[in-house]
């Protein structure tokens, strides 16, 4: 797919996002502002759930009629993508002086948590790159935690990229774990044990047997924690893989 020209329009949900395009100049009635309308989004979206929000349901919640919306938004695909760029916010400072391991970790666990504070995030499907302000901001700090090492701009690119998508993945699972099966994670294994066939699933049961899938002894006060937990624990592999590839670019190899 060819980049667009110069001179060809952006699509109108990046110039609203970027502030150019005007926002409710259409109709004859101002009384929002698009920052309100995207505020109302993310309270709906955070009180009930991605699947609630609607260009109706936001209008209500502003108090205003639907039709007044479509003078700041033009659908609710639009409505939606510029709410999630808002709710993400911005990227935390990161530590200074550190070497790339210690910003790219903050870095990452500043997106799960972030994720994981507003659960609806994660319901969303990806559709486009990352044209919008917080989304940009958030590439900029990943890419500039691994600005003193050797790896070419696509690595750099690829790498905070894949942090991103695990980021994403782990926060969506911590959310539905348990929902279609039990809500008691203490119940997987028994459950295990009764289903499985040691011929066919050997290893899975040996999984079992040997405490995969125990419950760790948290409180269910401590489920963020844990669920951190776990995150930090695939976050610190993916590290380590990176490590790896660092030392092959230093080396030349």
């Amino acid at each position: 797919m060819s980049s667009p020209e110069p001179d060809d329009p952006l699509p109108q949900s990046v110039q609203l996002a970027w502030g150019l395009s005007d926002a409710g100049t259409r109709g004859p009635r101002r009384g929002l502002t698009l920052e309100q309308v995207l505020d109302a989004a993310i309270e709906v979206a955070g009180a009930e759930g991605l699947e609630a929000l609607s260009m109706s349901r936001v209008a209500k919640q502003l108090g205003f009629t639907t039709m007044s919306l479509y003078r700041y938004v033009s659908n609710k695909d639009q409505l939606v993508e510029l709410a999630w760029d808002r709710a993400i916010g911005s990227p935390p400072e990161l530590p200074v002086g550190g070497d790339w391991r210690e910003r790219l970790e903050a870095w990452a666990m500043a997106e799960y948590r972030s994720l994981r504070a507003h659960k609806w995030l994660t319901q969303y499907p990806i559709r486009t790159a990352p044209y919008y302000p917080n989304n940009l901001l958030w590439l900029d700090a990943g890419l500039g935690a691994l600005s003193a090492t050797p790896l070419d701009e696509p690595a750099k690119v690829q790498v905070v990229m894949m942090i991103s998508l695990y980021a994403i993945g782990r926060a969506r699972f911590s959310w539905e774990l348990g929902t279609d099966v039990a809500d008691d994670p203490s119940d997987t294994p028994a459950m295990l044990r009764r289903i499985l066939d040691p011929e066919k699933y050997p290893s899975v049961l040996a999984a079992v047997e040997g405490g995969a899938f125990d419950p760790d002894g948290s409180d269910a006060d401590d489920e963020a924690v844990w669920h951190e937990q776990d995150f930090r624990f695939g976050l610190e592999r993916l590290l380590d893989g990176i490590d790896v590839l660092i030392r092959r670019a230093e080396d030349g190899s």
